[in-house]
């Protein structure tokens, strides 16, 4: 007869066993530092995937020569972050990784894929309307011009990151809804032959309204990145206006700063 802690230890140990560890005893950074750094790696890498069970701290102490206090500390610091949770009889779980994007002119689809996330999109709204005041001024055209406005909502691993509203004038390129739901939007604009070449950003933040907790699967007011931009082609054409909602507890946007000479 098989035991169930039997069956935890054929699923999980395979996973674990695939994570090659490599800590430095001889450098300054602690070893539960090191430790809890490449358990998230292999996390965001999908290499533990959500649903995954890390198995016990005695095991994983044993196996990697640390005390179970480094290895405890490691996992607790992946608790805190939202990466792991601890289950009663059950032991501890991946529950998700953080995306960190980069902030430069790319693709969150693109960015999603590249990092193993497997991105799935499901499309909300794919319409013509007149632009708005703000769209029109966003995209250089005249207020009440046709429009094709997207609405997605964005996943990994089934579980929803981000809400996506595009706006596009209306003769750029066809964007038929089950391509869009199959591939990025940067990338279909790509194979139309549209060079993207620079664009205007801005990130913020600010708590989820009841409809936007409802999509992204959080609570009412809680934290939320926002991301407006305007996208440009070679010619220095608008060519796409966005405003983008993402789960602060699962996304995060990564940038590198330099000293100006």
């Amino acid at each position: 007869m098989t035991r169930a802690g039997d069956s935890a230890r054929r699923t999980t140990t395979p996973t674990l066993d695939s994570v090659d560890f490599a800590l430095d005893r001889t450098s300054p950074v602690p070893l539960y530092y090191q430790l809890a750094q490449q358990l998230e790696a292999a996390i965001e890498h999908g290499i533990l995937a959500p649903g995954n069970l890390l198995g016990n701290e005695v095991d994983l102490s044993v196996r990697l020569g640390l005390s179970r206090p480094t290895v405890r500390q490691a996992i607790q610091s992946l608790v805190d972050k939202g990466l792991l949770v601890r289950r009663r009889g059950v032991g501890t779980q991946v529950v998700h990784s953080q995306v960190k994007r980069p902030l430069e002119l790319s693709s969150l689809y693109d960015d999603l894929e590249s990092a193993g996330q497997g991105p799935t999109t499901r499309v909300l709204r794919n319409e013509r309307v007149p632009a708005s005041t703000g769209v029109a001024a966003a995209l250089g055209i005249a207020e009440g011009a046709e429009v094709v406005v997207l609405e997605r909502l964005r996943c990994t691993h089934g579980q929803p990151v981000a809400f996506l509203c595009n706006y596009l004038p209306a003769a750029l390129l066809e964007l038929g809804t089950e391509r869009l739901e199959s591939t990025g939007l940067y990338r279909m604009m790509r194979s139309a032959g549209i060079t993207l070449h620079s664009a205007r950003q801005s990130v913020g933040a600010r708590s989820a309204t009841a409809e936007e907790a409802a999509l992204l699967d959080e609570a009412e007011g809680a934290a939320l990145l926002t991301m407006q931009r305007t996208a440009y082609d070679d010619t220095g054409r608008p060519v796409e206006y966005g405003t983008h909602v993402y789960r602060a507890s699962r996304y995060a946007f990564d940038f590198q700063l330099l000293v100006r000479p």
